[in-house]
């Protein structure tokens, strides 16, 4: 049945790849591949001789088991995996609905106005760096939408705005890397305790920024970025209380981590609050409009003879808008990894990679990888795969991997959920991005990674 779980995994995978060609969103062959996986998993449980132990990270022996022990034991590890997963996905749905409810309030809006050269050559500093450092609270998907969004009010010509989106995927994956919350696969190590807040932004600030300022410096001296553009004086509508609500909403969820450190609680629970705090501000200010404003805030609804007005609530707008899509996609991806996980068969692949490589050069490896596949299922493999005795809490190999894992997708436009949602919105091909920016990633990624090495070894942590 290992045989299946692995067949099962693969073919999964292989529909979600060709997720454009079959014309079928990638979380369904997501969901399949979960249950089928389980599915096969629980055909075979009379015949597993070995299961690992996600309470203590080892491979146990379970021939003497009996037919009853072994149900509870898949009831038991499923249970476990699912709740693991959902703190993750609960924590990504109130980090998504704080940024459509600041959105809601045109928040994003205030970030046009620092905006102040016709340079482009300014202007893609500009924009590297804000990329950089909101991707580090917003997540690099969500400032990889809002910084093309801005580009798109800057620049007329689409080819420009392509050199401009390729240089923000890269500093978007950068920034993500060094924070908790920057990242998918970095929160997912974050929220299983293999990395902390402090030690990460110790040890992958600098090479982050690395990974963002070389391709950058180099991209300065290109042609599409020599010359000017012109300033656009319309600057949109903006909400009053945009500043506000995007000052609030940043603060709350730069707060979460705080919240675990402070009060040692699961970070989803730290969203919650700080969704609750902005949903308030976010209903009040609403509410206080209703007499001046039309603006999408109420409604007239005809009801008979009579004039209906109906409030729309910002949160309850927010959660409408937010992706469930990618939602389902990471508990398929995450359930199907989990099942592989259960049956030990990635703990053994990483005991046997360790055996034959060392572990910088496999991380790297790794790195490479999450440029073509999905760096969700990387990391949720590897966090299986190494001894957590052996690499406790803050472990160098931890930081390696969400430094590489969350760079390493820059490389093709494909690798990483900002490519992809900007490959969408300009319209990007897979090889003009290739020709253009994948060889600025590369150096960046190898940039960044041989900081960090060198630094372990000058300071004797290899």
């Amino acid at each position: 049945m290992e045989v299946l779980v692995v067949i099962a995994f693969i073919l999964g995978y292989v529909g979600i790849t060709l997720e454009h060609s079959l014309k079928v969103d990638k979380l369904v062959p997501a969901l399949l591949m979960m249950v089928l996986a389980w599915v096969f998993v629980s055909l075979g449980m009379d015949g597993f001789t070995e299961w690992f132990s996600s309470s203590t990270s080892e491979l146990i022996d379970i021939t003497g088991l009996g037919d009853p022990e072994r149900k509870a034991l898949l009831q038991e590890s499923l249970l476990h995996h699912f709740g693991k997963t959902a703190e993750i996905l609960i924590f990504l749905l109130g980090a998504m609905t704080i940024v459509e409810i600041v959105d809601y309030f045109n928040g994003f809006s205030v970030i046009k106005t620092f905006i102040k050269t016709t340079s482009k050559r300014k202007l893609l500093w500009i924009i590297s760096i804000l990329a950089f450092f909101l991707s580090s609270i917003i997540d690099n998907l969500t400032a990889t939408i809002v910084l093309i969004t801005i580009l798109r009010n800057l620049l007329d010509k689409r080819e420009d705005r392509m050199w401009f989106a390729g240089l923000i995927i890269l500093s978007a994956n950068a920034g993500g890397a060094w924070s908790p919350i920057g990242d998918v696969t970095t929160t997912m190590l974050w929220m299983a305790d293999l990395v902390t807040t402090l030690k990460l932004m110790e040890y992958l600030f600098i090479p982050s920024l690395i990974n963002m300022l070389i391709p950058v410096i180099i991209a300065s001296f290109l042609p599409p970025f020599k010359g000017t553009f012109e300033l656009s004086k319309d600057n949109g509508e903006v909400n009053p209380k945009s500043k506000f609500m995007l000052y609030l909403g940043l603060s709350m969820i730069v707060f979460v981590p705080i919240f675990k450190t402070v009060f040692e609680l699961p970070p989803y629970l730290g969203m919650m609050f700080s969704l609750a705090v902005v949903s308030i501000f976010g209903e009040f200010h609403s509410r206080r409009q209703m007499k001046v404003s039309h603006g999408g805030i109420i409604t007239e609804v005809p009801k008979g003879d009579e004039q209906v007005i109906e409030h729309k609530s910002p949160t309850f707008l927010a959660l409408s808008k937010i992706e469930m899509p990618s939602i389902l996609f990471f508990l398929g991806i995450l359930m199907a990894v989990a099942a592989m996980e259960s049956l030990g068969l990635i703990f053994n692949f990483g005991t046997a990679v360790q055996e034959v490589m060392h572990l910088d050069v496999f991380v790297i490896i790794l790195g490479l990888a999450s440029a073509i596949i999905d760096n969700v299922p990387l990391v949720a493999a590897s966090m299986g795969m190494f001894d957590v005795v052996a690499n406790p809490t803050d472990s160098l190999v931890w930081h390696f991997i969400a430094y590489s894992a969350g760079t390493g997708g820059s490389i093709l436009i494909i690798g990483s959920a900002a490519g992809v949602v900007a490959m969408g919105m300009e319209k990007i091909s897979f090889f003009w991005y290739m020709k253009r920016i994948s060889l600025l990633a590369l150096i960046g990624f190898f940039a960044g990674a041989g900081f960090y090495l060198l630094e372990r070894l000058l300071t004797g942590t290899m």
